[in-house]
């Protein structure tokens, strides 16, 4: 009896639909045709001993399983308890009626239990999209897919439940989605009124937020730039649902939702060490894989110790920075994961740390700091909108009791300057902050007086001042404004602006 089993296979982070067609003939062999890797093929031991559980087993006759579109990879362990569920319609031990309404997809144990899997939120979307009504996952992945609305998901921890639900012995209901408060966005760690003085680093890190601008912090070890930096994401405004969806389908596919935690509601903060490899950093691998940078879409990508880092590693990073995607091509496969993170960074100014300290001797010379600060590229420099040099506290302040502004404070007028944002690009697709304005955008919405481009040709002029700093100090200076709630750039915006490109300045490292 040939029978149809539906399922899905994920490639980035899309779904495909999969159609599992079971037969059973005379003879005696079990064939898998339509690109299966090892893992399907090694399925039929796994459900033949999870069947034996249940008082059933893989008919000693010809069961020939057909994974169509046969281009499609099939990868992984999901496909147990599809194939499962199939040989036991095609033998006649379930009602197969129904099953054209369900996506099924967990691996099994030996003894017939369901393991959780990976990627089950863009399968859950790609079914409701291609208007299946229900689904069948393991427990531990049932919430996960709940998210999805329009959509029964069913959560089983063993295949004999599964079994009694199809037969209609059991009644289940679907599974109602529950968000877990611990990953509510306003629970915030880490907290700005903790940190004491560095008012100019924090006030940087509030314009970056504002307009989405990379930030490259420059200072002295023991300065407080790390502790700066994980204080971003609690300022950063709240994920809409289509940012919550994006990020969670990246964790999902990635293995890294937690068992209490279905849907990312809280904007991803990742800091790989200094000894990542380009792959571990961009994804891919033998079974393609999100990395870093996509684990931080939506969120922020902190680099600390930057100039650590293996300078190819670093230029991979130069067109997800710009294209906001990474595109990975193999002579196997090909596929496009988001990219739209927050790059901030730290470094010493110079191999020993203290060069421009206030108060402690820099012991390098003039040839090591230039060839220390060369390890930054300029090209990937160039898409870093804000570098600001970071000071150490003087003891009175740390030691002092005046409190510092809440993150919450802060994050007000963030979000605040961000919905000025949206509303200015509302009719561009694709833009929605002001650091991924273009020249034509710049022009369309900067304009400057008079009094402003005076200021900007004189800071050119006097500080030396690169091309590449001239629209990063349009757009940061826009953003002052919005924070500001100017319908203008003023002069003082563009004068605030230019003291956040230090490192374009020819006196730099002289």
């Amino acid at each position: 009896m040939l029978v149809k089993i539906f399922s899905g296979a994920v490639s980035g982070i899309e779904a495909t639909t999969i159609t599992l067609e079971v037969n059973i003939l005379n003879g005696a062999q079990f064939i898998i045709v339509g690109l299966p890797d090892n893992a399907v093929k090694e399925s039929q031991q796994r459900v033949d001993s999870a069947l034996r559980e249940i008082g059933s087993r893989i008919p000693g006759r010809r069961v020939i399983i057909n994974m169509a579109p046969a281009d499609v990879k099939k990868e992984g362990s999901s496909y147990d308890l599809p194939l499962a569920i199939g040989i036991l319609a095609a033998n006649e031990q379930l009602i197969p009626e129904e099953l054209e309404n369900f996506v099924i997809l967990g691996e099994l144990s030996l003894d017939g239990s369901l393991v959780p899997i990976k990627g089950i939120l863009p399968i859950a979307i790609n079914a409701r999209n291609e208007n299946f009504k229900r689904m069948i996952v393991p427990k531990e992945n049932a919430n996960e897919a709940a998210v999805v609305k329009d959509l029964d998901v069913y959560g089983f921890s063993h295949i004999r439940d599964v079994v009694d639900f199809l037969n209609q012995k059991k009644s289940v209901e679907p599974t109602a989605f529950t968000l877990d408060q611990t990953q509510q966005e306003d629970h915030i760690f880490y907290d700005f009124k903790d940190v004491k003085g560095q008012e100019n680093v924090k006030r940087a890190l509030e314009v970056a937020a504002a307009g989405a601008h990379n930030l490259l912090m420059v200072g002295a070890p023991g300065s407080g730039k790390t502790m700066l930096a994980r204080r971003l994401p609690g300022i950063l405004p709240p994920m809409t649902t289509e940012e919550s969806l994006e990020t969670t389908k990246v964790h999902s596919v990635a293995g890294k939702l937690s068992r209490n935690c279905s849907l990312v509601t809280a904007r991803p903060f990742r800091s790989p060490h200094h000894t990542i490899s380009n792959i571990a950093l961009i994804g891919g691998g033998t079974f393609p894989h999100p990395g870093e940078m996509s684990l931080a879409n939506n969120g922020v990508l902190f680099l600390d110790e930057l100039p650590e880092f293996h300078r190819a590693v670093l230029e991979v990073m130069r067109q997800p920075l710009e294209d906001r995607k990474i595109t990975i091509s193999r002579a196997r496969y090909s596929v496009d994961y988001p990219a739209n993170f927050m790059l901030i960074t730290s470094m010493n100014p110079c191999p020993c740390g203290y060069y421009n300290h206030p108060s402690k001797e820099c012991s390098c010379s003039e040839g090591n700091v230039q060839r220390y600060m060369s390890k930054i590229s300029g090209p990937l420099l160039d898409r870093i909108d804000i570098h600001i040099e970071v000071v150490p506290v003087e003891l009175d302040k740390i030691t002092g009791s005046q409190e510092a502004e809440p993150s919450k404070s802060v994050r007000k007028r963030i979000i605040a300057a961000r919905n000025i944002q949206t509303e200015r690009f509302k009719n561009h697709s694709g833009i929605h902050c002001n650091a991924q304005m273009n020249s034509t955008l710049l022009k369309e919405y900067c304009p400057l007086s008079t009094q402003c481009l005076s200021l900007l040709k004189i800071a050119m002029q006097k500080f030396g001042l690169s091309a590449r700093a001239y629209d990063r100090i349009i757009k940061l200076s826009r953003t002052i404004a919005d924070i500001e709630q100017s319908t203008d750039i003023q002069a003082q915006h563009i004068a605030e602006a230019i003291q956040y490109r230090s490192l374009d300045r020819d006196s730099w490292g002289h």
